[in-house]
């Protein structure tokens, strides 16, 4: 310590200026700024976040200078029953680092030893054009000459320290249960956001979790360019609100051995989810990882046949198709019910009584009304009574005792992404609906398409199980491919059945949709996340409205700048047919739809960094057309001020845009409303001159 005090250590700047890294005496100058600081410490960071370290590699997170954190065990070993935490420093060395894709930063790389023998090396960058981002490396290295029986390793481990108001968290990993994407911490909260398989079909998910605080957060994940089974657990502590990367290791450390953990990154941030996401989304942009360009079809509003489902008959989806039409929807989706069984996916002849030109027929007839024709599609499965589960066995996952991993909602089992002949089966049949059936895209529907498990199957000779979870990914990307090359105008939906999108299939998918929604707070608060992840124009889509509270909250898509959905029936299935589209209904559906029409907002910027989806109250949103501001209030009921957030230079006139009514105008100085309403309030602020 006496040494490290004597030393010159650095902090580094990523100013708005450029980029600069400037050494400061330690206990003094800006070394000094933040109250408590060790005498010796070695940090990076940038305006936003500096990541300090002390005498024994313990790290602290400030944000703007605010220290949010204590000296954690923040990158740690895991032996088996214990963890290796202290790790005495050694030294450090800093450089300017310049990489092709993410531009100019500063790399800071430590070591330290522990009295096991294990000498750690943490490599942590700070990226310029990636503000309040650190991207973090380690690597153990077994200097004893005993084995070490490594089970598992943490980095970006943090306790965000209490404030008042409590916290709120985003999790982008899968749940069986469903639940809130975004959610408060309460007393005794725990959640392990597993990235592998929570359930035989339920896994997968956006390797990111968060905490968040009224003043601050941090959000920590993994930027590698494949899936990975990872956890990021969130708990409640007596002392905050900790967060964490965490993974397991396979086998002991030999001497000398090394361990590489996986490339992980921290974010420290003011607000919610929304800003560390699109430091995520752009991070893997810059290596290839980015959504595609958004075919212009895919922002048309949509209706679907599920209003009818799986007994529906061709005569009531034709016969639908004109009211579908003249409320002003685009594409007709024909769902479940027109298979045989999942895996064969040949016609049921009871309603396609002559094959495939019935097929045909029936979207021709889509077309006339003026309309869009969509198929649903489970691929990646197999019915126990399809002659595909019969006569290729070899196509099956099947896990490290041999089992069969079964799709639950059908009864099926899944096959594996990553051999062959599956993913040739699959292009195949991709290709034949959109060339020779002649839809123009494709719903791909259910959670088992999320993420898979490793795969044992001795036929596919696999060089390691983890193939089939890092090539889901890969076999989206050819069914993509053929589909595009079908038509080049088509829409791939990837619909993963209420799980949280894994994030490295999405650059193969052209609409996101909320994926079957239990609340409208569902519909928002994942399509902010969808918005952040995927970037400006692409398709995120609200769902089936008749998903949402009341079955008729519009506005809850509408706000966010969601492709509006539903799958009424007309005239009633039946009697007690709680879809059918009453005359009532048909007012409030066309004035949505026109509404959405008129105003395109998918096409707009989601401006998520605006408001804070956990503190801001009521709940708030803004899309941005151009210097025009669409907002969007929500709250069981509401009477008081709003702010309107984002307003530029000059005057602004508000209007309703539902009700048609004026509300005044305001300025960037003189920018709250007083508003009254019940479950939703729309403003739109047009600039005056």
């Amino acid at each position: 310590m006496a040494n490290m005090q004597r030393r010159t250590v650095l902090k580094v700047a990523l100013g708005g200026a450029g980029l600069a890294a400037f050494p400061v005496l330690a206990g003094g100058g800006a070394a000094a700024a933040t109250p408590g600081r060790p005498p010796g410490f070695a940090g990076v960071g940038d305006s936003s976040i500096t990541v300090e370290f002390d005498d024994r590699l313990r790290s602290r997170v400030t944000l703007a200078g605010k220290a949010v954190t204590r000296f954690d065990a923040s990158e740690a070993l895991v032996l088996g029953g214990r963890t290796i935490e202290e790790f005495g420093y050694r030294g450090h060395q800093t450089r300017d680092t310049w990489h092709p894709q993410h531009g100019p930063g500063v790399q800071v790389t430590l070591q330290g030893d522990s009295a096991e023998g294990v000498r750690k090396t943490v490599e942590l960058t700070s990226f310029q054009r990636l503000a309040g981002m650190v991207v973090m490396k380690v690597t153990y290295t077994n200097q004893s000459r005993a084995a070490l029986p490594v089970t598992g390793w943490r980095s970006g481990a943090h306790e965000l320290l209490a404030a008042p108001g409590g916290f709120y968290t985003f999790s982008g990993t899968t749940h069986e249960d469903r639940r809130d994407w975004v959610q408060p911490v309460t007393d005794g909260f725990a959640q392990e956001n597993s990235l592998g398989m929570v359930a035989s079909d339920y896994g997968g998910g956006t390797p990111m979790a968060t905490v968040w605080r009224r003043d601050g957060g941090l959000s920590v994940g993994h930027v590698e360019p494949v899936a990975r089974i990872l956890r990021l657990p969130v708990r409640r502590t007596a002392a905050g609100a900790s967060i964490a990367v965490e993974g397991d290791a396979a086998g002991g450390l030999a001497p000398g051995g090394r361990l590489a953990t996986d490339t992980t990154f921290l974010v420290a941030h003011v607000g919610d989810h929304f800003v560390p996401l699109q430091r995520y989304r752009q991070y893997m942009g810059d290596i290839g990882q980015r959504a595609p360009e958004t075919p212009a079809a895919a922002l048309e509003p949509i209706w679907c046949a599920w209003g009818y489902e799986r007994g529906f008959t061709v005569e009531q989806v034709v016969g639908t198709l004109p009211k579908a039409a003249d409320v002003g929807l685009k594409w007709a989706v024909l769902d479940d019910g027109w298979q045989t069984n999942e895996g064969d996916w040949d016609l049921n002849r009871e309603k396609f009584p002559r094959g495939e030109a019935d097929m045909r027929d029936f979207t021709r007839r889509i077309r006339e009304a003026g309309m869009r024709p969509r198929l649903w599609w489970a691929p990646l499965a197999a019915d126990p009574d399809s002659n595909l589960f019969r006569q290729r066995p070899d196509m099956l996952l099947l896990d490290s005792a041999g089992n069969k991993q079964q799709v639950t909602w059908w009864d099926a089992f899944t096959l594996c992404p990553a051999y062959e002949p599956t993913v040739e089966y699959f292009v195949a049949q991709a290709t034949k609906f959109i060339r020779d059936w002649g839809y123009e895209g494709l719903k791909i529907d259910g959670q088992h398409l999320n993420a898979v498990l490793p795969c044992h199957n001795p036929a596919h000779r696999h060089a390691r199980p983890e193939e089939s979870t890092e090539g889901l990914a890969r076999f989206w990307k050819r069914i993509h491919d053929a589909v595009h090359q079908a038509n080049r105008d088509a829409v791939v939906e990837l619909c993963p059945c209420g799980t949280a999108f894994a994030f490295h299939n999405l650059p193969y998918v052209d609409q996101y949709p909320a994926s079957d929604p239990e609340s409208s707070y569902q519909v928002r608060s994942k399509g902010k996340t969808m918005k952040a992840l995927m970037g400006p124009g692409s398709s995120y889509a609200g769902d089936h409205v008749e998903l949402s509270d009341g079955g008729d909250d519009f506005a809850s898509s509408y706000g966010v700048g969601a492709v509006l959905s539903t799958k009424f029936t007309y005239p009633a299935a039946s009697a007690e047919d709680p879809y059918v589209l009453t005359p009532e209904k048909e007012v409030l559906w066309r004035k949505w739809v026109g509404l959405y029409r008129k105003n395109m907002l998918s096409t707009g910027e989601y401006r998520g960094e605006l408001y804070d989806i956990g503190f801001d109250k009521p709940e708030a949103h803004v899309v941005a057309k151009g210097r025009t501001l669409h907002y969007a209030f929500y709250a069981a009921r509401w009477d008081g001020k709003v702010e309107l957030r984002g307003l530029g230079r000059g005057r602004y006139r508000l209007t309703d845009p539902f009700a048609g009514a004026s509300l005044g105008v305001v300025d960037a100085r003189h920018n709250t409303v007083q508003l009254a309403f019940e479950r939703f309030q729309l403003i739109v602020a047009e600039p005056i001159g």
